[in-house]
């Protein structure tokens, strides 16, 4: 037990290391990958926390991880149109896009999501290790390697149903994929297994993307000479993300 509570505590240490390296890269608007590192870093301690549930803190902490999560969508989502608009010459389009998230940047630093989130991971190492004092763990590797199989078994009956959500299989495989790396000594994924869940995620995201640009076009009317061409992108990304599935399937659950 002693060596997952440390594995658990390195691993929140270093995430937070990567939040306030994000956090002052947003700060000083350095890059346009800080904010997609910022939620990546989020995401990945969720997924940390997930099969922690139960022990004290843990809700809260994932509470407001899920709040930074939800307060900087739709500014992910912008920055990612805006950045496929400037690639196909529409720079009009793009640029009061690009402009409108440079400036949400500093809001996002200075938000009372993201201070409430750093407030909290600070003491949350002291949380654990007053628990494992405690012998409050115990039988803590055995409960996360449960929620694991859990999982698993879950993105296994949502693959299995034919008439499967898409939005919701990208969800259960970002869940696998990333809980596999947040305990790397208790998954058995191999790295074949662990490429066709990427593989099956990014294809996923494409489809993704198309749905909300489409979304967006029907609201925004700059966006109108994209439709045409997104009808025909969501058509190839649906058979691309059904191949990608079907290629996990076979490799990982026998579909």
């Amino acid at each position: 037990m002693s060596s997952m509570v440390n594995h658990l505590v390195a691993e929140i240490l270093t995430l937070d290391i990567k939040l306030l390296a994000s956090h002052a890269r947003l700060s000083a608007a350095t890059d346009s990958e800080a904010l997609h590192d910022l939620r990546t870093t989020v995401r990945r301690l969720r997924s940390l926390l997930r099969p922690l549930r139960g022990l004290s803190g843990v809700e809260q902490l994932e509470e407001a991880a899920k709040a930074v999560g939800q307060l900087t969508t739709p500014l992910r989502d912008m920055e990612v149109l805006a950045a496929y608009l400037t690639e196909h010459g529409m720079t009009e389009a793009a640029r009061w896009r690009t402009e409108e998230v440079s400036r949400a940047y500093g809001q996002v630093a200075q938000s009372a999501e993201l201070n409430r989130l750093f407030g909290m991971l600070d003491q949350f190492p002291g949380f654990i290790r007053v628990q494992q004092r405690q012998h409050l763990l115990r039988g803590l590797r055995q409960s996360i390697e449960k929620t694991m199989d859990k999982q698993w078994k879950k993105l296994s009956k949502a693959m299995a149903d034919p008439a499967h959500d898409r939005h919701q299989l990208r969800l259960l495989i970002k869940r696998v994929r990333y809980a596999a790396e947040a305990y790397p000594q208790l998954s058995h994924q191999s790295a074949r297994t662990q490429a066709r869940l990427k593989a099956a995620q990014g294809a996923l995201g494409d489809w993704h993307d198309h749905l909300q640009w489409l979304t967006q076009a029907g609201q925004q009317q700059d966006l109108a000479p994209c439709i045409a061409g997104w009808h025909l992108g969501i058509v190839r990304a649906e058979k691309k993300a059904d191949e990608a599935l079907k290629r996990l399937g076979k490799a990982c659950f026998a579909l």
